[in-house]
């Protein structure tokens, strides 16, 4: 069997042993692919799974925690995903000015906010729930909505809204 290096067609063959440069990229095929679907032109956020999806592919890879907001616009259209803070294997510090001054910035009506876990556990901490509560707060202040905050980790990412923590 050959190797091949990217998937040019449909041949079982050119996908069963695709090596670690293979897999890079076909997964950032796949970013691509999701980041058209929901940053394109007219995008609309249409269900929490393309988001978890998103955000899956680009901070389960991370090998430090990273903080990273979605600004949407008044109908949830995506105007940007900036990784915001860069953190430890086990923690980030989140200013909520910083997220504040970047959603203003970007002219936001909504936010989703995440972070990964490199330990894959998806279960909030205690700091993670202040800090949501944190920005959750300042953001009010100026009519911004926190929609929700994923954690992402091994298996499904935890949803901060759909556990009633907004």
């Amino acid at each position: 069997m050959r190797t091949v290096h990217a998937v040019e067609d449909s041949c079982i063959e050119s996908i069963i042993h695709p090596t670690r440069q293979g897999d890079d990229w076909i997964i950032r095929q796949a970013i691509a692919l999701l980041e058209r679907r929901i940053f394109g032109e007219s995008a609309v956020l249409g269900s929490p799974a393309e988001v978890r999806d998103y955000l899956r592919l680009k901070l389960t890879g991370e090998p430090n925690e990273v903080f990273a907001v979605i600004f949407l616009d008044t109908r949830h259209r995506v105007l940007s995903y900036e990784p915001l803070f860069h953190g430890t294997i086990d923690q980030t510090a989140v200013y909520p000015r910083v997220v504040v001054q970047r959603a203003l910035a970007a002219n936001a009506a909504a936010v989703i906010l995440a972070h990964q876990h490199p330990s894959g556990c998806i279960e909030p901490s205690m700091a993670d729930r202040a800090i949501t509560s944190r920005l959750k707060a300042a953001l009010e202040l100026i009519d911004i909505r926190v929609l929700d905050h994923f954690i992402i980790g091994k298996g499904e990412p935890y949803s901060f809204a759909e556990a009633g923590l907004l």
